[in-house]
């Protein structure tokens, strides 16, 4: 089975992460999530009711998916002519469309690419496209399957960034499918750790990463700043109440605890 047992809610305006490694059924999770594989047991519900009940039209206006590889959804000429696909298969007016291109564009700083072929873009570029295409259509949840692979470092923090923006000031739920850990505690409310096609944990990012052993028998790792100050708990005797997930926390925890001669404090 790619999935067994599955259960987890994700409410309006919450900011969830799928924790998981690769080959443990996240991609499966997300195209039943939305209607596009049918669960052989159990249900996927929307707003209480069956998600492949509704039409696939009201599934666009309500969900909204991401592919990780942004030339599996990208496929038109521009990058406008991408994002307008959409609403015009809506048969939205050309005046509410172009304003659909425009504003969504702009929503993940993409503005400036309008008139690019999709062909000259860089890979982080297409994956931003990716999202306006989505949000174009006017989904209030947006479904992202590794949106930060393939990106560097900045670029990853980034995307994370557009993301934040999108739910704290768009008003979008966003359910991200990954396995990259180290910027989760910045954004994510909650997180949902998938193992093997089971879910073996969840909760906020705090009580997630206080289970370093879990997540390693998941195949999972705590973010760099955590395991360092861990394995200085560990191997050093370094007291701790809790593991800091942020290279703020680790500062304050390591001016807490350590002489004062060894640091200058601000």
């Amino acid at each position: 089975k790619a999935l067994d047992g599955v259960s987890f809610q994700v409410d309006d305006g919450e900011f969830v992460a799928l924790l998981a490694s690769n080959g443990s059924g996240k991609t499966t999770l997300l195209k039943a999530l939305v209607g596009l594989l049918k669960p052989q047991i159990g249900s996927v519900l929307l707003d209480g009711k069956p998600v492949r009940e509704w039409s696939e039209i009201e599934r666009c206006r309500r969900l909204g998916m991401v592919l990780q590889d942004p030339d599996d959804q990208l496929f038109c000429a521009t990058v406008a002519e991408d994002v307008a696909c959409g609403p015009r298969n809506l048969d939205l007016p050309e005046a509410e469309v172009q304003r659909r291109v425009s504003e969504c564009l702009t929503a993940v700083d993409a503005a400036h690419l309008a008139g690019r072929a999709i062909h000259h873009l860089s890979f982080g570029e297409r994956k931003r496209v990716c999202q306006a295409g989505v949000l174009a259509m006017g989904p209030r949840t947006l479904i992202l399957d590794e949106p930060t692979a393939g990106l560097d470092p900045q670029g990853e923090a980034n995307m994370l960034r557009l993301l934040h923006r999108l739910n704290r000031e768009g008003g979008h739920t966003i359910l991200l499918a990954t396995h990259a850990v180290d910027l989760l505690p910045l954004f994510a409310s909650r997180i949902v750790v998938l193992n093997r096609g089971r879910v073996i944990m969840q909760g906020t990012p705090a009580e997630i990463f206080a289970e370093p052993d879990i997540l390693a028998r998941a195949g999972l790792r705590l973010p760099w700043v955590s395991h360092l100050l861990h394995e200085l708990q560990r191997g050093d005797g370094l007291p701790m109440e809790r593991l800091p997930l942020t290279l703020g926390e680790a500062r304050e925890e390591l001016l807490r605890h350590l002489p004062d001669t060894a640091f200058t404090r601000g």
